[in-house]
């Protein structure tokens, strides 16, 4: 059963969607692996095609789970990163983090090129363990919040509210937790401790958005000032 909060979306317009994804996924990954393979100079490097592979698989599983289960948020996730409801700082902040990951993958594909990383192949097995676990984390937020946006908006036309099931019962931005995970397993799969290193920036830029982000609930969205009240922590329980 669908969990979206706007009327049933007609056979029609689901199969539109799922186009629109399954191309617009496509496109995505075969960019991803033209940055890594292209800044490495080589096609020999396992952790990559692990990581394409895990980046296809979810990508692909979830979308098309989302397609079934909750069209409207597929449909939001799909939109531009550059929206007009959206707030300017977040304009700001989306441009800048695409540039950033994009150099992100740069230099780990860099990195394998000279060698200057030697990351132990236990390690590299651990942070595939935590790009499934912050995909895991992932998942539940899609599940309990069908207004997961990428971008920072109220979504009046869907009648935005608050949401303090599932993982929202123990920190306030459970898909940021998520995607601290997987900037921390990315490079250690990949093998580059530069990489890691630059994650922590991420790190960062993530934890100022969920402060600036929660700006804009507590001014607009009702109900969201309790919550934040009820549930203490943004990203990590009894840290933050």
């Amino acid at each position: 059963m669908s969990t979206s909060p706007e009327p049933a979306f007609t056979p029609s317009a689901r199969a539109a969607l799922k186009r629109k994804f399954l191309l617009r996924t496509t496109i995505w990954l075969a960019v991803m692996a033209a940055v890594l393979f292209g800044a490495a100079g080589t096609l020999d490097w396992p952790g990559a095609w692990v990581y394409l592979g895990w980046s296809a698989a979810v990508s692909f599983g979830g979308g098309l789970w989302l397609a079934r289960h909750d069209p409207g948020l597929l449909a939001e996730r799909l939109g531009s990163l550059v929206q007009r409801d959206q707030k300017t700082w977040d304009k700001v902040f989306m441009a800048t983090i695409l540039v950033l990951w994009f150099a992100w993958l740069v230099l780990m594909g860099l990195d394998r090129r000279h060698g200057w990383s030697h990351v132990p192949i236990p390690v590299q097995l651990a942070g595939f363990v935590l790009l499934c676990l912050g995909c895991y984390l992932v998942a539940l937020t899609f599940k309990a919040n069908s207004f997961a946006a990428p971008v920072v908006k109220i979504q009046k036309e869907r009648q935005h509210r608050v949401i303090d099931t599932g993982p929202y019962a123990y920190v306030r931005h459970p898909m940021y937790a998520g995607a601290l995970l997987i900037n921390a397993g990315a490079p250690l799969l990949l093998g580059s401790w530069w990489g890691l290193l630059v994650g922590a920036l991420f790190t960062l830029l993530i934890a100022l958005r969920a402060v600036l982000e929660e700006r804009t609930l507590k001014a607009e969205l009702e109900g969201y000032t309790a919550y934040a009240a009820r549930v203490r922590y943004r990203l990590v329980p009894y840290l933050w």
